[in-house]
């Protein structure tokens, strides 16, 4: 089923799994105030809706996944306005637990790098290219938490190269230094995400969660015993549900589960 109410963007909800396309081909989708606050929309309806599991974000025809911010329009207008979610509603989303998983189709520059290291997971169509060229332009990709981010999930000289020289690089580039998890044929770009999207929605909707919650929120906690003691809620829900008890009554019954979410 298809939301026909945004302007910047398209949505799409099918099998547990929401699947969104920056929708501004003609300027390479290029994201102004206007799609930022309509993406926070829509990653809010994902977090609340309990039917979708999954996200896959994208980019409208064959050319941009997302090269960043508009700069014709912040040139003529000087509006810098994001929400709280940040660039394209993700970016500084820290409580977002569902997987998202970005599906690259081409150019990803700027804040199109920022939205990839902010997602989960990413796959790139052999045309992709990457680059943070703020730097290029009299910027710094700041607010996006791409420069860390990129700072604890790489390696430093690698991601000192991408960000201090503004350079493009391409999707086996991007995959040597791990910024994204597989490249594939153009054509084949999101069928591969959708089937990734399968993967993860065999497992149990809560207990992907509870894994995402502990991951990223244990990062921030300096010794390993205090983050393996603490308290997650995502986990603490996670036990306390009906799947918690569908997993391994399917598992002793020997058939396949039957997730629900709840």
């Amino acid at each position: 089923m298809s939301d026909t109410g945004f302007k910047y963007c398209l949505v799409e909800r099918r099998d547990h799994i929401l699947t969104i396309t920056l929708n501004r081909p003609e300027v390479l989708n290029a994201m102004n105030p206007g799609a930022h606050f309509e993406l926070e929309e829509v990653f809010d309806l994902y977090t609340a809706d309990p039917d979708m599991h999954v996200a896959i974000i994208t980019g409208a025809g064959d050319r941009s996944f997302c090269v960043g911010t508009d700069l014709k329009e912040l040139a003529r207008t000087g509006d810098h306005r994001k929400p709280p979610g940040g660039f394209c509603g993700i970016t500084t989303r820290f409580n977002l637990f569902k997987p998202v998983i970005a599906a690259v189709n081409g150019l990803c520059l700027g804040g199109g790098t920022e939205i990839v290291a902010a997602c989960d997971l990413a796959i790139a169509s052999d045309r992709a290219e990457f680059g943070l060229i703020e730097p290029r332009v009299g910027l710094a990709a700041l607010g996006g938490g791409a420069l860390q981010r990129l700072a604890r999930e790489m390696p430093m000289k690698d991601a000192m190269m991408l960000v201090l020289t503004g350079k493009r690089i391409n999707a086996h580039e991007a995959r040597r230094i791990s910024l994204i998890n597989e490249v594939v044929p153009h054509e084949d770009l999101i069928p591969a995400a959708r089937r990734l999207a399968q993967e993860i929605l065999a497992c149990a909707p809560l207990a992907v969660q509870a894994s995402k919650q502990v991951m990223l929120q244990s990062r921030d906690i300096p010794a390993m015993r205090d983050s393996v003691v603490a308290p997650y809620d995502a986990a603490e829900k996670m036990l306390a549900s009906k799947d918690a008890i569908e997993g391994p009554l399917a598992f002793s019954e020997k058939r396949k589960p039957r997730w629900t979410g709840r």
